[in-house]
């Protein structure tokens, strides 16, 4: 009888939890899913029997043919998130290298300066964005000068702004995991490797880098997936001109428009973070079998 206490005790205690992801995720997934095989009923509700029509038409055939305008918006979405999320491991590393090798003293101080800024809402952040990009503000009177854009022109919307939005709102992201990677560096294998005449680059390459790369990847997780399907920032900063997967969505069940379609979106945005997460998840397993062979 004692035996089964834990078992009760570790029941009640995982039950709520349980029950959120029933009804939070799993129970949504699952009509998200019956959504996607609907076909297009009255004011754009689904409407059965089940139907594939949802699926060829997010990937372009219509009853005109073919077109690749879904595909471009994936497309888009993928190359945006990308080139963000590379330019946020090239702005985030060397500040994360510099707050995680410094002195405990200052580590607190500087990481508050860096994720202050997330605190604020994420419509807000836009919304300064929009003025900071907006025309004959400083950054658009120079991006004008140097022949980029008109005088009268500003650098919003764009897709310039996107990507700017998108790099400041994730930047915390993976400023963290990085910061606790650089924390955790055994510096013995950095004066290890200069001990024995190892350049600046080497250092890096058998030193820092195997020893850091686990929180790249954590941090390309934390930005990568969300920037994917992000809604705010392209629908603000884009302003309709580099519309994203999540604006796409979000487009398809406002006012009725094509619940089915927005389902089928929904439904390929988690597929290809599911696969995204399982290739940066091997990789993950990967370095921390390097990281071990290396300690």
């Amino acid at each position: 009888m004692r035996e089964r206490r834990p078992v009760r005790c570790a029941i009640l205690l995982l039950s709520p939890g349980v029950v959120w992801i029933l009804f939070a995720l799993v129970l949504p997934s699952v009509f998200l899913i019956a959504f996607a095989f609907a076909t297009v009923g009255p004011y754009g509700l689904p409407h059965w029997p089940p139907s594939v029509s949802a699926i060829k038409r997010l990937a372009g055939f219509g009853m005109l043919g073919w077109s690749p305008d879904n595909l471009i918006i994936l497309g888009r979405s993928a190359v945006e998130a990308g080139l963000a999320t590379l330019a946020v491991i090239g702005i985030a590393y060397p500040v994360a290298g510099f707050v995680g090798l410094c002195s405990s003293r200052w580590r607190l101080p500087l990481v508050f300066l860096l994720i202050a800024p997330s605190w604020t809402n994420q419509v807000v952040r836009a919304i300064a964005w929009m003025n900071l990009l907006a025309p004959h503000t400083p950054l658009s009177t120079l991006a004008s000068s140097l022949g980029f854009i008109s005088q009268s022109v500003g650098l919003v919307p764009s897709r310039f702004a996107v990507f700017v939005g998108l790099v400041y709102n994730f930047l915390p992201f993976m400023v963290l995991p990085l910061i606790v990677a650089f924390g955790r560096v055994d510096r013995a294998q950095i004066r290890a490797a200069r001990d024995l005449y190892a350049g600046p680059i080497r250092v890096f390459s058998h030193a820092v880098w195997p020893q850091t790369r686990s929180g790249v990847l954590i941090g390309t997780i934390l930005v990568a997936i969300p920037a994917f399907g992000m809604y705010t920032v392209p629908r603000l900063l884009g302003g309709g001109q580099s519309m994203m997967i999540g604006e796409f969505i979000a487009a398809q069940f406002a006012g009725g428009a094509d619940w089915p379609l927005g389902a089928a979106a929904a439904l390929s945005l988690m597929a290809l973070t599911m696969i995204g997460v399982a290739i940066l998840r091997r990789l993950a397993v990967e370095s921390a079998d390097d990281l071990r062979v290396l300690l």
